[in-house]
């Protein structure tokens, strides 16, 4: 028996934002068994925690979706950090941990018991081709001059991201799920002035096995690296999503010289042990 977490994250309510399940000491638990502990657990991650194997890593991550193992993913990263510290987990450096996963180094500081962590370095960006963005907006039941700019923000899952004209437009999407194949699309638009959230996100990733992704740590760190830079964001914003699905996330961005940092509320939903 090992013991096991679960932790909502982006949200300060269970139930509100994205549970990630996190298997603690997994060492030695093969490969096909963590996959299928994840298709069991049909949350869009499940984690394991396991002993660093790179000086200066407090532990290492491996993350997988029903459909297969992810690099990286960024509400597995601050539940599983959180879980992490909730079974004891003590970091080298005090507020400051450091994840070693598949993108390599991944810090993540703790904000006053907020976690955030520092997004990576892209992996694919810059302009999507004109076929791919018709075959995308397609997909979304969009004609490509509804979509007002489009890159490629993947650190690691893949993404394409989608700026819409409003958050109406995001919200409003249907997506044909057959027809977006093995892309995985993530949608911003902005929310109207005043709003506390300043845009609306959502993430669809069918080829993972999660057709549409509550609230999703590495989209919205590849979106707001985007966004930033091209001047169509702030430095420091809120991004709502979740809300067609019931949830209601919110993920902090704060650009701090060079970095941009990904950050939310955390809740421990489950305590237990797990036969693996």
């Amino acid at each position: 028996m090992r013991q096991f977490s679960q932790v909502d994250v982006f949200t300060s309510e269970f139930l509100r934002g994205n549970p990630v399940a996190v298997v603690h000491g997994a060492d030695g638990i093969p490969d096909e068994e963590m996959a299928a502990f994840a298709r069991w657990t049909n949350l869009s991650e499940t984690t394991f925690l396991l002993a660093p194997t790179q000086p200066g890593a407090d532990y290492r991550l491996r993350i997988f979706t029903p459909g297969g193992e992810l690099p990286f993913a960024g509400h597995p990263t601050l539940g599983s950090a959180r879980a992490w510290l909730e079974a004891g987990g003590v970091p080298a450096a005090e507020g400051r941990i450091v994840q070693e996963c598949g993108v390599g180094l991944v810090t993540v500081r703790d904000d006053g018991g907020r976690l955030a962590f520092a997004a990576p370095d892209l992996l694919r960006s810059g302009p999507v081709d004109p076929a791919e963005l018709a075959a995308i907006a397609a997909s979304l039941g969009l004609a490509p001059e509804e979509v007002v700019d489009a890159a490629w923000v993947d650190n690691g899952p893949g993404w394409v991201g989608l700026l819409l004209r409003d958050a109406d437009t995001v919200l409003g999407l249907r997506p044909d799920f057959a027809a977006m194949g093995a892309y995985q699309v993530g949608v911003i638009g902005p929310r109207p002035d005043g709003d506390p959230a300043a845009f609306e996100v959502r993430a669809f990733c069918p080829d993972l096995a999660v057709p549409e992704d509550p609230v999703t740590g590495s989209l919205n760190a590849g979106l707001a690296q985007w966004l930033i830079a091209g001047g169509r964001a702030p430095r420091s914003y809120v991004a709502q999503q979740g809300t067609v699905l019931g949830r209601r996330g919110l993920v902090r961005i704060t650009a701090d010289g060079a970095d941009v940092w990904v950050g939310g509320d955390t809740v421990m939903g489950v305590r237990g042990q797990v036969a693996l």
